[in-house]
């Protein structure tokens, strides 16, 4: 997902605001969980959030979501925001997360969702770190 920070996005000096870009995050990975499950999934958590560097009004903001694991009704997902200067071709990470999100059935229950099958060494390797992430939430 990509965006554009905006001055309403920013705060007086110019930032893109923690609130905003954790609301693009959201969106970002409910497109994920969705297309995911084939169901309407709502935000169950999010952990884990880490602010690391600024994007200011004009920066260009690519969202990159991805499941790391399925379990019974709900996914984990992992999302990261990056941000460039629209003149810079480099980017810089400015946010990570992880959410988890649950997939309802028409009336608006927990349903059942896919498996996750991880293929690179990336993806097995958050797909593995998912059930001590997951015992750290449920504690």
């Amino acid at each position: 997902m990509t965006e554009v920070v905006m001055p309403n996005d920013a705060n007086p000096m110019g930032i893109l605001q923690g609130g905003r870009i954790i609301h693009w995050m959201d969106i970002a990975s409910a497109i994920v969980a969705q297309t995911h499950s084939g169901k309407i999934c709502v935000t169950a958590s999010v952990d884990q959030v880490a602010f690391r560097s600024p994007a200011r009004v004009g920066d260009i903001v690519l969202i990159k979501a991805r499941v790391t694991r399925a379990f019974r009704t709900s996914m984990e997902i992992y999302v990261e925001a990056w941000a460039r200067p629209v003149t810079a071709t480099e980017a810089t990470m400015i946010n990570e997360a992880w959410f988890t999100f649950v997939a309802l059935d028409r009336n608006g229950k927990p349903s059942s969702v896919p498996e996750v099958n991880p293929q690179s060494e990336k993806e097995i390797a958050l797909f593995e770190g998912a059930i001590a992430r997951r015992a750290r939430r449920n504690s």
